[in-house]
């Protein structure tokens, strides 16, 4: 397996999840399947050997996986960004809008400091709310956002509007 048009066949495609009238891209058989997982970080890795990146900012809950291999890879650290009320520390928090109300993120006060460059990594880019409110935490406090990544991205939704300002990269579009 050598790019991400492969990949894409390892996506699987729920209906009415979480609700009637949503197609969920479900990411469990590409992490399943060991040889397409490795190809998914390895093309991530790659992208970002020669930055000079400092921390890994993954957001909840599948950000963390792919976080943690890429941070791995690069030798750096990785901060959890979460929804609300899930980390133990001081927090700094973002809430943003979603289609019928508000979310909140939130990441410990301390995970960054002034001037770290920092990589923002999830796995679906949607509507773009939830990648928005991260990079804003990150800029909030200080640090620099060198790109937000995602290993999906639903085009059609037309998320990378929210993210003007930001530069973004999806390994896998529909």
């Amino acid at each position: 397996m050598k790019n991400s048009e492969e990949l894409k066949g390892y996506i699987r495609d729920v209906p009415d999840f979480p609700k009637k009238g949503i197609i969920f891209k479900d990411i469990t058989p590409l992490l399943k399947d060991k040889s397409a997982f490795k190809t998914a970080v390895d093309i991530l890795s790659d992208r970002y050997k020669d930055k000079k990146i400092d921390l890994i900012a993954s957001v909840e809950a599948r950000g963390f996986i792919l976080g943690s291999a890429i941070a791995d890879r690069l030798g750096v650290g990785i901060i959890p960004i979460r929804k609300k009320g899930k980390l133990p520390y001081k927090t700094v928090s973002a809430t943003y809008d979603l289609e019928y109300g508000t979310d909140t993120l939130e990441m410990h006060e301390d995970a960054i400091s002034n001037g770290d460059k920092v990589l923002v990594i999830d796995d679906l880019l949607a509507t773009g709310g939830t990648a928005s409110a991260a990079c804003g935490l990150i800029k909030k406090m200080g640090g620099e956002v060198i790109e937000s990544v995602f290993l999906i991205e639903l085009g059609f939704l037309k998320g990378r509007a929210r993210l003007e300002g930001y530069p973004v990269f999806s390994l896998i579009k529909f």
